[in-house]
């Protein structure tokens, strides 16, 4: 609760001086003052601040004057100044390495099932794939998975991590990945049907992706469900065009490809 009033009285336009101006920083929680919608900053340009909420919802607000409320007190959000010195953070949130060339690749490598999977991968583990020398390929699905595993050798030095659609309990994908036994191999997977699902339904503008029957299929199911009225790779153009930085994506999938690259980092 605050104390007293914080709307009280002329509060769009108080005494000079008497309303800070506080940088709208990635994380930082504010409420708009008009609506009441209170999250924390996901995005700032010179004229509008994101904030997503603990729902994943996101709205754009104005950089008004007094526009929003900051531990019960009215402040004006203003776009941050780049900080002198400052480390740049890469799309996964690590440390960029300014000037990159990419270094030799190494034998370990990183398989995914589909062209989307590496495509989501790049866009934001790219970087850091590049300064560890880890190349990124994909199986066109799983089916096939322990020869394929036979076929690239694992060994010291040589390790494979795998990363698989729809990995739950009792799935034909479990089964799968339960043949695979190599101590130099590593099978995770994210509980998502597509890795489509593994994108924020906030950051598309829709409320959560659609539920599709059984016997459909599941991209085409997706697209008439929104009405998007668009071929599967045009509607992949849009999700992918939406996503740049690690907070677009959901945790069951971040968590797994960090796994992923420190397995096939880590000296043996």
């Amino acid at each position: 609760m605050y104390e007293g009033d914080v709307l009280a009285g002329n509060w769009r336009r108080p005494g000079k001086g008497k309303i800070p101006q506080v940088p709208a920083e990635p994380d930082l929680v504010v409420e708009d003052a008009d609506s009441g919608f209170c999250g924390a900053v996901v995005s700032c340009d010179k004229e509008a601040v994101t904030l997503e909420d603990r729902f994943g919802k996101r709205r754009l607000f104005p950089l008004a004057p007094a526009a929003f409320l900051l531990e019960g007190q009215v402040v004006t959000l203003v776009r941050p100044t780049a900080a002198t010195g400052a480390p740049r953070r890469s799309a996964s949130g690590s440390i960029a390495v300014e000037g990159l060339r990419a270094r030799v690749a190494r034998e370990s490598r990183i398989y995914v099932e589909g062209v989307h999977d590496a495509a989501l991968v790049e866009r934001i583990w790219g970087h850091d794939l590049r300064v560890e020398g880890v190349v990124v390929e994909y199986l066109e699905g799983v089916d096939d998975l322990p020869a394929i595993v036979a076929e690239f050798g694992p060994a010291p030095g040589r390790r494979l991590g795998v990363l698989v659609d729809h990995l739950v309990p009792g799935s034909k994908e479990s089964r799968i990945a339960a043949q695979v036994t190599s101590p130099h191999v590593l099978v995770v997977g994210h509980p998502y049907v597509d890795v489509w699902q593994a994108v924020k339904p906030s950051v598309l503008g829709i409320p959560a992706w659609p539920d599709v029957p059984r016997g459909l299929p599941w991209k085409e199911g997706v697209i008439a469900a929104l009405g998007w009225g668009v071929e599967p790779a045009d509607a992949w153009r849009r999700i992918l065009g939406a996503v740049s930085t690690y907070t677009d994506l959901e945790p069951d999938l971040l968590g797994r490809v960090e796994e992923l690259i420190d397995f096939v980092t880590e000296a043996t």
